[in-house]
């Protein structure tokens, strides 16, 4: 990755654990797309929901060459859980853009352009 990742926590104290998750689990998205130039978490504890638990929400936004992808309000009482299911939604996004870019890539070498 060309710039750090960026991990935000609100509404909650850091914890070092989660950060290394997240870091974990941002290096497995190179395995994906090489030339990532940006990975931004955010992990907050949700506190509108104060009477049915207080969930944790992660956001992240990842940018390579020309492209943003973004996944936002994944919720889940276990912020793990919630931190999980945020980077699987963002591996699907990535694998299924690399997917269509590498296809455009073959279409137009088959037209010899």
């Amino acid at each position: 990755m060309r710039q750090a990742l960026h991990v935000r926590f609100q509404g909650m104290e850091e914890s070092a654990a989660l950060r290394a998750a997240a870091e974990e689990r941002a290096l497995k998205l190179e395995q994906f797309c090489a030339d990532l130039t940006s990975c931004r978490v955010c992990i907050e504890l949700d506190h509108k929901h104060s009477q049915q638990g207080r969930p944790f929400v992660v956001r992240i936004d990842l940018t390579f060459p020309g492209h943003e992808l973004s996944v936002s309000h994944v919720q889940n009482e276990d912020a793990y859980v919630a931190l999980r299911d945020a980077f699987d939604n963002m591996r699907r996004q990535l694998e299924d853009r690399i997917g269509r870019l590498r296809g455009q890539q073959k279409a137009r070498a088959e037209l010899g352009e």
